[in-house]
């Protein structure tokens, strides 16, 4: 194992932070995974996922198992770890900025364009490999004005050039369920197997250049604009995993998770072994503009009659909200059919808040697709 410190930029003397990466495996390997954990930085599932992940990738490496290079960063957002106020965590919004700290990193697939332009040729391994040294010139090449755009960069350097993209987060209440892409979706199925996702949801581009996105939409990107005269293999994909709740933190399942993304990174080849057999998909992708957010129409004692996991019909009851002055009991009810896989941990809503989400089989959505 090689532990490697990353400076950020501080904002005043005093306050600087790092970032921390271990990595596994071979020099030189077959290939390279990269891992994160809690970039939203009170979603803390990940971090104690990456921390039983830790320990079973250095016996892989010392049994010699390991193919790939596996790239670990267990806290990948300590500007947010340390936003703490009156004894509640924010870690997903920058105070300073507001911004959500799994949006806007840095979009580079033009000036990766312009840079490849008239170099590629007919051998798609070298177009791969002049895409990726392309990507690391330019990212090598971008200046950060602030520490949240050197936490950022510093991120996005660690994993341009890997061939799969892990990033472990959690929902609020929620079943474990992913996102990723269309296109990755045969690679990213065997993975939505065995960590039992109960929904995966796809999209080409969601709005808001997340993490995951910042890699898949650039070779999307390229293929686009090259894809006619040139073969550009896919070169990266990634995955949003779900890790279930914000109080989903224990030992029991961050072992039974961890086991999950050791048996799929060996039914990848990263690591050398017998596949564990493939369980059943407990729920079919479905797009993620198929996704409907259910919101109240007024403020009120939030009361759930609906669990996440639970499979709805067309307009069933999802909750009430009750205001206590003049009694009055609202009900909120899904539109469509689908499968509720995440709901707020507030029992207050207030007019307009988003309470739960309902993975449906129909696109009806589009434009910017996440959540703020």
């Amino acid at each position: 194992m090689r532990h490697q410190k990353h400076d950020l930029l501080a904002p005043m003397p005093g306050t600087a932070r790092q970032i921390h990466s271990f990595h596994f495996g071979p020099q030189p390997a077959n290939g390279k995974i990269y891992i994160q954990a809690s970039l939203h930085a009170d979603e803390m599932p990940g971090m104690l996922v990456a921390w039983h992940l830790k320990q079973r990738l250095a016996e892989l490496e010392a049994a010699g198992r390991l193919r790939s290079e596996i790239v670990l960063v267990p806290i990948a957002n300590p500007v947010g770890l340390e936003q703490v106020l009156m004894d509640v965590p924010l870690g997903r919004y920058e105070l300073e900025s507001g911004q959500n700290f799994n949006r806007w990193f840095v979009d580079l697939s033009e000036e990766v364009g312009n840079a490849i332009e008239g170099k590629l040729g007919d051998d798609p391994q070298q177009n791969q490999q002049l895409i990726r040294s392309s990507l690391r010139d330019a990212l090598a090449r971008q200046s950060a004005g602030t520490q949240l755009q050197s936490q950022r960069l510093t991120l996005q350097r660690l994993a341009c050039d890997a061939d799969m993209v892990l990033d472990l987060h959690c929902d609020f209440e929620a079943v474990a369920h992913l996102y990723t892409t269309p296109e990755a979706w045969p690679q990213v199925e065997p993975l939505a197997r065995y960590i039992g996702a109960e929904a995966s949801l796809l999209a080409t581009d969601s709005g808001g250049q997340s993490f995951d996105e910042c890699f898949t939409l650039l070779w999307w990107q390229l293929k686009e604009r090259f894809g006619e005269h040139f073969d550009i293999p896919p070169g990266s994909f990634s995955v949003t995993v779900e890790l279930r709740g914000q109080g989903d933190v224990n030992h029991p399942l961050a072992s039974l998770d961890c086991q999950a993304l050791i048996d799929y990174l060996i039914h990848f080849g990263a690591i050398a072994g017998e596949p564990a057999p493939l369980p059943e998909l407990p729920y079919p992708a479905t797009p993620l503009a198929g996704v409907e957010p259910v919101a109240t129409p007024v403020g009120g004692l939030l009361v759930f009659t609906a669990l996440p996991g639970q499979y709805l019909e067309a307009g069933q009851l999802i909750a009430e909200i009750i205001d206590p002055v003049n009694d009055h009991v609202t009900p909120v009810h899904c539109s469509a059919a689908g499968l509720m896989y995440a709901r707020s941990l507030r029992r207050m809503a207030t007019a307009g808040m988003v309470i739960a989400h309902v993975a449906g089989t129909e696109a009806y959505r589009s434009g910017y697709l996440l959540s703020p």
